[in-house]
């Protein structure tokens, strides 16, 4: 039994966080609201201009469902929460069993009775909808009744404009059967002409091919002119780098033996300067000795 009633304390709370409060609902200021009676349906075809205000009852009555519906959605939480505190305070009691029977048999009082009220609330609910859907089918209805004449209207220009595009159609039809014989005379001259241009295209082909062969002759002529007076020229530039290839060996040993020249006289010019130094050195030596001599004597 212990362990049964820590099981139930550790639940309350956690039941009381879940719905939202701390204690019974009449405590907290909490009002119920007693169950509206339903709108009254009215029969009349709604008009087009209606429809706006079938728009805002429509919501408004969705309002309205929607706080009742809230108001019993609190009072069932708040009745489950009451019956697990009470269940919860029953272990503290030595006829536990008996004292759960009586919180048992007050929940479920209060149970029917949210019961009742949640399906009344439905069946308004349904009442609603089926109103809603009958202002709905009537507005539709009457919708199409004042655009009937317009459909009428649209429907026989559509026809109109039909009948009158078959009128145009076996006009066209009958035009051109009329310009049938024009046209096959027209087919006709225009083959007869495609003829002669063909006729015409092979002659010029034929004239063209004389104008080729006649055109090939003469470049051949060309091109052996042109071969023949390269080949001359070419003989002649031949003839003219060979006479230059022998001037300037010609130049090539000319300046050879000028520079053989010029280096046998500078050599020679050496030479002489080389024997003429020697001599003053011989001389110079000499004298050198003749002073000492006399230095000595």
């Amino acid at each position: 039994m212990c362990a049964v009633a820590l099981s139930l304390g550790a639940s309350v709370p956690a039941l009381a966080q879940a719905v939202g409060v701390s204690g019974p609902l009449q405590q907290q200021g909490a009002v119920t609201t007693p169950a509206m009676q339903p709108a009254a349906l009215g029969n009349a075809p709604l008009a087009a201009s209606d429809a706006a205000g079938v728009a805002g009852t429509s919501a408004s009555q969705q309002s309205d469902f929607d706080a009742r519906q809230q108001v019993l959605d609190r009072r069932s939480a708040e009745n489950d929460y009451q019956y697990a505190v009470a269940q919860h305070n029953c272990y503290n009691t030595f006829f536990v069993n008996h004292c759960i029977g009586k919180a048992r048999d007050k929940m479920r009082v209060v149970q029917a009775d949210i019961r009742r009220e949640q399906l009344a609330l439905d069946d308004e609910k349904r009442a609603a909808h089926a109103q809603q859907r009958d202002q709905q089918a009537a507005l539709k209805r009457a919708q199409d009744e004042a655009n009937a004449p317009q459909r009428a209207a649209n429907e026989a220009a559509s026809a109109q404009a039909y009948e009158q595009k078959q009128q145009q159609h076996a006009l066209d039809q009958a035009q051109r059967q009329a310009e049938a014989p024009q046209r096959a005379a027209n087919e006709q001259a225009y083959q007869e002409k495609q003829r002669q241009h063909a006729l015409a295209q092979a002659q010029r082909q034929g004239e063209q091919s004389q104008r080729d062969a006649n055109q090939a002759a003469y470049d051949q002529k060309q091109y052996q002119n042109q071969l023949d007076e390269a080949r001359r020229q070419g003989e002649q530039k031949g003839q003219e780098r060979a006479e230059k290839a022998q001037r300037y060996q010609q130049k090539q040993e000319d300046a050879a033996k000028h520079k053989a020249d010029v280096e046998e006289r500078q050599k020679q010019a050496a030479e002489k300067a080389q024997q003429k130094q020697q001599q003053e050195q011989q001389q110079q030596q000499q004298q050198k000795q003749q002073q000492e001599q006399q230095q000595d004597q």
